[in-house]
Order: C-alpha cells, then structure tokens, then sequence
C-alpha cells in the first residue's frame, strides 16, 4: 500500500495497539476508532503477544510475537515498526471515542513543550462510574481537572517520539505492574513534564483488577525494582519502605494472602536482577518535590 500524501504541519503518529487476542470485539472497535482520527497521518501496528493478529482492517499492521513477552515489551516491539513525530499506546480493551482526540491532544503538545507525555482522562462507556484508581495522583480531585502527574494508566498513552527515545522506552523486564510510573519518571528526567488531560476521554470498561498471586507478587517486585533502577541510593530505602508500610496497613489482618504474596514479590525485587540502573537527576527530583510529589512515596 502506497503512503498517502501529508501535507505540511500535518502531526504523523505512529500507533502501537498491544492484544493477547483475547478481546477480538474490542481490539476491532479500538483500532477503528484510531483510523477514524481526523487530520493525522496514521502509521498503526497491531502486536501480538503470544498471538498472530488476523482480520485487521485496512491499513494496519500486524506484528505475531510467538510468546507473551508481557506487556512493556510488546509495546517496545510495536515501536520499532512505525513512524511518526510522536507514539500513541492503546490497550486493546481501550478505545478513543472523538474523532479529534488526536489533534486535540497534539495541540496541547504543541503549545506547550514541556509536555512530554500525556494521558487523558478515562471513562467508562456504558456510564459506570470510573474507579479513582484511573487518576493518576494521590491527591484525586476531580477527573476532568488536569494537571501535571507522575504516573499514569498504560491504555492510553501520547508521546512525541523524541522523549520516548530518549527514555529508553517501556520497562521491558517489568512485563506487567508500574511500567507507567517509571516511564513518567523518565520524561521528567528529560526535563519534561507528564500530564493529565482530564480534558480529553479514552473509553475503557471498568474491571477489577485480577487479584490472584502473581497480581500481587508483580506489583511488590516491581515497586523494588522501579526503586533500584531510577533512584539515588540515599531514597531507595525510603520508598521502598513506605510502600511497605502502605500495603501493610492496607491489608494487615484483613488479608494476609494478599500480604503473603506481596512480601514473596518484595523479596523477589530485591534478590533478582532488575535490569539497567539510570537514576533520577538532582535537579529531576527537586523539579518533581516541587510539583508536588517527592519519589520517596
């Protein structure tokens, strides 16, 4: 297929929409909602891990990963395969219901460059009522207000290409669990800011997340990880410990398998390998107190 004519100042975007091909209903309406962006040049690759996607509409490329990989990784292999000024994530159960979500997103992008990544915010589309865990910041407020944050739910993710790069990307040894808040982390150390765009909507059904072991093992895991691999050694033990104390007196007598997986992950993180060590700057972490929210919780 022939790349169509761009016109100049035209925003090109390349898509990675990540699928085990388990959702074949919503995989197809969430890359259709992607083709239906108005004024974009679209560059979209379907991925699956552990899966050859089949029955992709015009237009959009399929990447067969023979094994799950997890989900940091598949992403990263998408990556690798379009182009575009910037990258936009979608999740295959997550969908963009305005057609102008794109443009509007990159305008925002545009007008203000320190923005180097953004999430919006994140509804249900059948009207349930969207869990707060979906604003990604300790202090909720109101979904619709934006503001800069240092997390931010993986379904729905824009970025310009070049602070992606200079990231490094996803977290591939993670495979699932904070991925988000590490890449965060990293576009502040680009001297950039992440952003909720409580302005903007991306549509996902609202699902408890699996509370089986490895839920609850990944998550402690890789809270020690993320620790290890982005901050000085001075704040290492001062996050790691106040998350310990957190889930302690989240769960504490009231589930203790809960507690007794998660205390099997935090053991896991800190005998395993986490992968590379690129800590926060200085100035990066005066930057991120300053906004509010010090790495050390």
């Amino acid at each position: 297929m022939s790349a169509p004519e761009i016109s100049a100042g035209t925003p090109t975007v390349g898509v990675v929409v990540l699928t085990q091909g388990t959702r074949p209903r919503d995989l197809d309406r969430g890359i259709r909602s992607v083709l239906a962006q108005q004024g974009m040049a679209l560059d979209v690759v379907c991925v699956g891990n552990g899966w050859q996607p089949t029955g992709l509409p015009d237009g959009v490329r399929s990447l067969g990963l023979p094994e799950n990989l997890g989900i940091p990784a598949g992403r990263n292999r998408g990556v690798a395969l379009v182009t575009g000024e910037y990258l936009f994530f979608l999740d295959d159960d997550a969908s963009i219901p305005d057609s102008h979500f794109l443009r509007d997103a990159i305008a925002k992008l545009r007008a203000d460059p320190t923005i180097g990544m953004l999430q919006p915010r994140v509804e249900d589309p059948t009207g349930v009522e969207s869990p707060t865990r979906w604003i990604p910041r300790i202090r909720k407020g109101e979904a619709t207000s934006p503001g800069p944050v240092f997390s931010v739910w993986e379904g729905a993710v824009l970025l310009p290409r070049d602070v992606f790069d200079a990231t490094g990307g996803w977290a591939e040894p993670f495979f699932y669990a904070h991925e988000g808040i590490e890449l965060a982390w990293r576009v502040w150390d680009q001297g950039r800011i992440a952003w909720y765009a409580g302005d903007l909507v991306a549509n996902h059904p609202v699902i408890s997340p699996t509370r089986h072991a490895d839920y609850y093992r990944l998550n402690a895991r890789n809270r020690v990880w993320l620790a290890r691999r982005n901050l000085p050694a001075l704040l290492v033990p001062l996050y790691v410990g106040s998350w310990t104390l957190i889930q302690v007196l989240r769960w504490g007598p009231r589930n203790r398998s809960a507690l007794r997986a998660w205390f099997g992950g935090w053991r896991e993180g800190w005998r395993s390998d986490p992968g590379p060590r690129h800590p926060l700057r200085a100035h990066t972490i005066w930057r991120m107190t300053l906004a509010g929210r010090p790495p050390i919780i």
